[in-house]
Protein backbone atom coordinates (compact mmCIF):
# COMPACT_ATOMS: atom_id res chain seq x y z
CA UNK A 1 0.00 0.00 0.00
CA UNK A 2 1.28 3.47 -0.91
CA UNK A 3 0.61 6.22 1.60
CA UNK A 4 1.62 9.78 2.43
CA UNK A 5 4.54 10.11 4.84
CA UNK A 6 4.23 12.10 8.06
CA UNK A 7 7.02 13.63 10.16
CA UNK A 8 6.54 10.83 12.71
CA UNK A 9 7.68 8.40 9.97
CA UNK A 10 11.08 10.07 9.50
CA UNK A 11 13.00 7.65 11.77
CA UNK A 12 11.62 4.74 9.73
CA UNK A 13 12.61 6.48 6.49
CA UNK A 14 16.15 7.03 7.74
CA UNK A 15 16.39 3.33 8.71
CA UNK A 16 15.17 2.35 5.22
CA UNK A 17 17.61 4.80 3.62
CA UNK A 18 20.51 3.46 5.71
CA UNK A 19 19.72 -0.17 4.85
CA UNK A 20 19.37 0.60 1.14
CA UNK A 21 22.46 2.80 0.87
CA UNK A 22 24.70 0.37 2.76
CA UNK A 23 23.63 -2.32 0.28
CA UNK A 24 23.87 -0.33 -2.95
CA UNK A 25 26.31 2.56 -2.44
CA UNK A 26 29.59 0.75 -1.68
CA UNK A 27 31.38 3.64 -3.40
CA UNK A 28 30.26 6.14 -0.72
CA UNK A 29 32.93 7.28 1.73
CA UNK A 30 32.00 6.77 5.40
CA UNK A 31 32.16 10.50 6.17
CA UNK A 32 29.86 11.23 3.24
CA UNK A 33 27.44 8.50 4.38
CA UNK A 34 27.29 10.20 7.80
CA UNK A 35 26.83 13.61 6.21
CA UNK A 36 23.92 12.49 4.01
CA UNK A 37 22.29 10.59 6.87
CA UNK A 38 22.34 13.76 8.96
CA UNK A 39 20.89 15.77 6.05
CA UNK A 40 18.00 13.40 5.29
CA UNK A 41 15.38 15.20 7.46
CA UNK A 42 16.31 18.46 5.68
CA UNK A 43 15.91 16.82 2.28
CA UNK A 44 12.54 15.37 3.35
CA UNK A 45 11.19 18.89 3.83
CA UNK A 46 11.70 19.71 0.14
CA UNK A 47 9.82 16.82 -1.44
CA UNK A 48 6.44 15.12 -1.40
CA UNK A 49 7.08 11.86 0.44
CA UNK A 50 5.17 8.67 -0.22
CA UNK A 51 5.86 5.35 1.42
CA UNK A 52 5.14 1.73 0.68
CA UNK A 53 3.79 -0.35 3.55
CA UNK A 54 3.81 -4.10 3.84
CA UNK A 55 2.03 -5.71 6.81
CA UNK A 56 1.70 -2.30 8.47
CA UNK A 57 5.41 -1.44 8.27
CA UNK A 58 7.11 1.03 5.93
CA UNK A 59 9.60 -0.83 3.74
CA UNK A 60 10.21 1.71 0.96
CA UNK A 61 9.68 5.37 0.11
CA UNK A 62 10.11 8.00 -2.55
CA UNK A 63 10.41 11.77 -2.61
CA UNK A 64 9.08 13.82 -5.50
CA UNK A 65 9.51 17.44 -6.51
CA UNK A 66 7.52 18.57 -9.54
CA UNK A 67 8.18 16.07 -12.33
CA UNK A 68 11.37 14.74 -10.71
CA UNK A 69 11.89 11.68 -8.58
CA UNK A 70 14.37 12.98 -6.02
CA UNK A 71 14.75 9.80 -3.98
CA UNK A 72 13.62 6.19 -4.03
CA UNK A 73 14.79 3.71 -1.40
CA UNK A 74 13.67 0.22 -0.49
CA UNK A 75 14.86 -1.52 2.67
CA UNK A 76 17.46 -4.12 1.73
CA UNK A 77 15.36 -6.92 3.24
CA UNK A 78 12.61 -6.11 0.71
CA UNK A 79 14.68 -5.44 -2.42
CA UNK A 80 13.90 -7.54 -5.47
CA UNK A 81 10.20 -7.89 -4.60
CA UNK A 82 8.87 -5.26 -7.01
CA UNK A 83 8.39 -2.46 -4.46
CA UNK A 84 10.60 -0.01 -6.35
CA UNK A 85 8.69 -0.76 -9.54
CA UNK A 86 5.36 -0.20 -7.77
CA UNK A 87 6.55 3.15 -6.40
CA UNK A 88 8.06 4.45 -9.66
CA UNK A 89 5.06 3.26 -11.67
CA UNK A 90 2.78 5.16 -9.29
CA UNK A 91 4.99 8.25 -9.56
CA UNK A 92 5.00 8.12 -13.34
CA UNK A 93 1.32 7.27 -13.77
CA UNK A 94 -0.27 9.38 -11.05
CA UNK A 95 2.21 12.19 -10.40
CA UNK A 96 3.64 12.75 -13.90
CA UNK A 97 7.23 12.03 -12.90
CA UNK A 98 9.48 12.00 -15.97
CA UNK A 99 12.95 12.75 -14.55
CA UNK A 100 15.37 11.15 -12.12
CA UNK A 101 18.98 11.79 -11.14
CA UNK A 102 21.01 8.75 -10.11
CA UNK A 103 24.55 8.10 -8.94
CA UNK A 104 26.43 6.70 -11.92
CA UNK A 105 28.30 4.34 -9.57
CA UNK A 106 25.00 2.83 -8.36
CA UNK A 107 24.77 0.53 -11.35
CA UNK A 108 21.79 -1.41 -9.94
CA UNK A 109 19.75 1.81 -9.83
CA UNK A 110 20.93 2.91 -13.28
CA UNK A 111 19.89 -0.46 -14.72
CA UNK A 112 16.55 -0.31 -12.87
CA UNK A 113 15.66 3.12 -14.28
CA UNK A 114 16.71 2.04 -17.77
CA UNK A 115 14.46 -1.01 -17.39
CA UNK A 116 11.62 1.35 -16.40
CA UNK A 117 12.12 3.32 -19.64
CA UNK A 118 14.41 6.16 -18.54
CA UNK A 119 17.34 7.27 -20.70
CA UNK A 120 20.46 9.22 -19.78
CA UNK A 121 20.23 12.77 -21.14
CA UNK A 122 23.14 14.40 -19.31
CA UNK A 123 25.95 13.65 -16.88
CA UNK A 124 27.36 15.81 -14.08
CA UNK A 125 30.78 15.14 -12.54
CA UNK A 126 29.59 16.19 -9.06
CA UNK A 127 26.46 15.47 -7.06
CA UNK A 128 24.08 18.16 -5.80
CA UNK A 129 26.27 18.77 -2.75
CA UNK A 130 29.39 19.30 -4.86
CA UNK A 131 30.88 15.94 -3.93
CA UNK A 132 32.76 13.74 -6.42
CA UNK A 133 29.95 11.30 -7.14
CA UNK A 134 28.98 11.54 -10.83
CA UNK A 135 25.27 11.94 -11.46
CA UNK A 136 23.32 10.71 -14.47
CA UNK A 137 20.32 12.86 -15.32
CA UNK A 138 17.69 10.56 -16.78
CA UNK A 139 14.41 11.26 -18.50
CA UNK A 140 11.41 9.19 -19.48
CA UNK A 141 10.56 9.78 -23.14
Amino acid sequence: MIRKIEVVDYPDLIAIWESAVKSTHDFLKEEDFSYYKEQMPVYFEHVVLLGYEENGALVGFMGISGDSLEMLFVHNDFRGKGIGKILISYAMGSLNVTKVDVNEQNTQAVDFYKYMGFNVVKKSALDGQGKSYPILHMSYN
